[in-house]
């Protein structure tokens, strides 16, 4: 029997931020004809970002969500690259974007299946109903986490706030299921 170590992977992470003043989406439209804008849609204007490859969402408060980066430090480099590209442009700002990290969604691989009828009784704070949902749902307490399993071996991990916390819920994971003898290998 060879236990792997997980592979784990960062594919999206969420971050907000804000300038701390309002912003006119118009004025920055006319200035930057590559963002989209359709307020009649979504009050937020589309920022896009080919590297780090990211969409940045600008609302008229200031505020703004970033998506798409594949780091905490990417998410914050996105931030402050749409930043400059605004002053560039004439938009004045005149406080840096001050970033938070929301979420972090991860995908893993474990290297083996997984038994979810057994995880699903043994493991606690889990929900699992195959009619409705193919994966378990684990709820982690801490890190607080949320961690979709299925039969595969591969998981999703969603709600860390860090990468820490992302390869924290991954491992005590793992090692309960290893503990308990849930994990298949071939």
């Amino acid at each position: 029997m060879v236990i792997t170590k997980p592979i784990i992977d960062i594919v999206n992470v969420v971050a907000s931020a804000t300038i701390d003043q309002e912003l006119d989406l118009n004025d920055i439209t006319k200035k930057f004809p590559d963002t989209e804008y359709h307020p009649e849609q979504f009050p937020g204007l589309v920022f896009r970002l080919k590297n780090p490859k990211t969409a940045t969402l600008i609302f008229r408060t200031g505020k703004m969500v970033c998506t798409g980066s594949k780091s905490s430090d990417l998410a914050k480099h996105a931030v402050k690259i749409v930043v400059q590209k605004l002053r560039k442009g004439g938009i004045k700002i005149k406080k840096d974007a001050v970033v938070t990290v929301q979420n972090i969604v991860s995908s893993i691989n474990l290297g083996g299946r997984i038994h979810l009828e057994k995880a699903a009784r043994t493991l606690p704070r889990s929900m699992y109903e195959p009619e409705q949902f193919p994966g378990v749902i684990h709820r982690m307490v801490d890190p607080k986490t949320v961690i979709l399993i299925f039969a595969s071996g591969k998981l999703v991990c969603t709600g860390a706030k860090t990468e820490k916390d992302v390869f924290r819920s991954v491992n005590n994971l793992h090692s309960m299921l290893e503990e308990k003898g849930l994990m298949i290998y071939d």
